[in-house]
Order: C-alpha cells, then sequence, then structure tokens
C-alpha cells in the first residue's frame, strides 16, 4: 500500500511540474501553440512538441528514480 501511495504522489508531482512547463511554453511563445497544430496544421510545430514532450518525461522520470 505504502508503494501505491508514493507512485501517486510521484506521478501527480511530474504531472504538476509537466503541466507548469507547457503553460511556460505557451506564455513564451508570441503565438497560440494549440491555434497554431490545430487549425493550421504545423506539423513542423507538432514535431518539436512532441521532442519537448519526450524530453520533459525523460527528465522528470530520471529525477523520480
Amino acid at each position: 500500500m505504502e508503494q501505491l501511495i508514493v507512485t501517486l504522489v510521484y506521478t501527480l508531482l511530474g504531472l504538476v511540474v509537466f503541466m507548469i512547463a507547457l503553460f511556460g511554453m505557451e506564455i513564451m511563445t508570441k503565438f497560440s501553440i494549440k491555434t497554431k497544430i490545430v487549425q493550421e496544421g504545423n506539423i513542423a510545430l507538432a514535431i518539436v512538441l512532441a521532442s519537448i514532450i519526450a524530453s520533459l518525461g525523460m527528465i522528470i522520470s530520471s529525477a523520480i528514480h
């Protein structure tokens, strides 16, 4: 039971850090990332965002372990 609680706490912590990073990227850019990807179909921006998401996941995962 203790391992489950620890896992949930680290999961929530990782998600919070991840969401802060995504909101920070949205604020730092001069355009809306969601609009560029969804409405305009900017594939290059989607690929860059996917690589940022993957790298953040690896960083958070290694920090937790």
